[in-house]
């Protein structure tokens, strides 16, 4: 579980960092698109990590259940 946690976290780190790296650099170039960058990477702010905690969650509960159906 453990390895999957911080699988989860490096990638969810890489994604948000990608998304800040891509919203300073349009603008820095001062592109058409700035505002639409800036509001996906504060709206990716908010939801990877809630997905990533889903995920998480949901792996728990199916492997506490595979668990549960083997003892019996």
């Amino acid at each position: 579980m453990s390895k999957l946690k911080r699988i989860l976290a490096l990638i969810g780190a890489i994604l948000l960092a990608g998304m800040y790296v891509t919203t300073l650099v349009v603008a820095l170039i001062g592109g058409p698109n700035l505002m639409t960058y800036l509001g996906l990477s504060i709206a990716a702010t908010l939801i990877i990590p809630v997905l990533l905690f889903c995920i998480i969650e949901m792996y728990k509960k199916i492997k506490e259940k595979k668990e549960e159906n083997e003892n019996f």
